[in-house]
């Protein structure tokens, strides 16, 4: 089993930005809408390269979402770009009428997903969005553990037909995915074997989860450790083969514990193998001001509460 380790801090969005410029070398069916945040979603050289296949909408959303829509029926594959709050709460209903139900080849992308915004607070914090989306019929919902996996993923979105929300974040954070890692829709990587727990993480908690495994295996505790960069489609048979072997599993996520990850994992135990979970997320709550680092801790979104929950589970095998 390979190991995993931190070759440089980076941000996912940086990731996102560093895919849309091979893209745009690569495909020329690719255009870009961007909702007035081109510094923030990493667009500048896409649009430095590629003029006349970048749109800026201003803030107008809604509108970003229908001309995204309607620029597929001429065979293009629009990736409309803005913060997760704004690519989703905001025009919900433009997703669900114009691109979800219409089928469109519409690649939603956002960034300043979850608590890590920030200081920006609550009203941009959205925790609901995986939630949100991956209700949809036919949406498929996928969020980056880092900025490798953020750029594999962008590249992995165009080739795939069908509408598509790539989640990623702000801040910079551990760099740890090989660059060389095959990006594959609906398939979870196993980071580390073990036989006493499965700890499943996506996004900012994934790296979480693998210090959580260190500290597990000083204590005697066997963990496996599965990146599930998919939420929808998601690799259900990875989830199983693993607690095949382990009876008990923990789920992380900078999500809201209603609608994410964890509910869809739960849905897969009770049709086929119920065994203990234990949830690590956001409680039912919003978000408020704060750094990163502060909002993690806070809110329990770290490696000592991935331990904590492990504890728990493992009791109630």
């Amino acid at each position: 089993m390979k190991k995993y380790t931190n070759t440089g801090s980076k941000d996912t969005r940086s990731g996102f930005g560093a895919g849309m410029t091979e893209l745009g070398q690569k495909n020329e069916n690719v255009v870009a809408l961007c909702a007035d945040l081109i510094g923030s979603l990493k667009f500048d050289d896409f649009k430095k390269n590629h003029p006349e296949r970048f749109f800026q909408i201003g803030i107008a959303e809604a509108n970003m979402i229908g001309i995204a829509a309607g620029l597929t029926i001429g065979g293009k594959i629009p990736f409309t770009g803005t913060f997760a709050n704004f690519s989703t709460g905001r025009v919900y209903d433009q997703i669900r009428q114009s691109v979800a139900y219409s089928e469109k080849n519409v690649k939603i992308c956002a960034s300043h997903a979850g608590l890590t915004l920030g200081e920006d607070g609550a009203t941009h914090q959205i925790l609901e969005d995986i939630g949100l989306m991956k209700m949809l019929p036919g949406m498929t919902v996928i969020n980056t553990c880092d900025y490798n996996q953020t750029k594999a993923a962008t590249l992995a979105i165009a080739d795939h037909h069908g509408p598509v929300y790539l989640r990623f974040g702000r801040p910079v954070v551990p760099n740890f995915m090989p660059a060389d890692e095959p990006f594959e829709i609906g398939k979870a990587i196993v980071l580390t074997e073990g036989t006493d727990v499965t700890i499943v993480a996506t996004g900012h908690l994934v790296w979480e989860a693998l210090i959580a495994a260190e500290a597990l295996e000083a204590q005697g505790i066997s963990a496996e450790v599965i990146n599930i960069h998919t939420i929808k489609p998601l690799d259900e048979e990875a989830i199983l083969k693993s607690l095949e072997k382990t009876k008990c599993i923990v789920t992380a996520e900078e999500h809201n514990i209603l609608g994410g990850l964890g509910e869809s994992i739960s849905r897969v135990l009770a049709l086929n193998s119920p065994l203990p979970q234990e949830f690590v997320a956001v409680n039912d709550s919003f978000g408020e001001s704060g750094t990163p680092e502060q909002l993690m801790d806070k809110y329990k979104l770290n490696n000592q509460a991935i331990v904590e929950a492990v504890q728990r589970v493992m009791k109630r095998k």
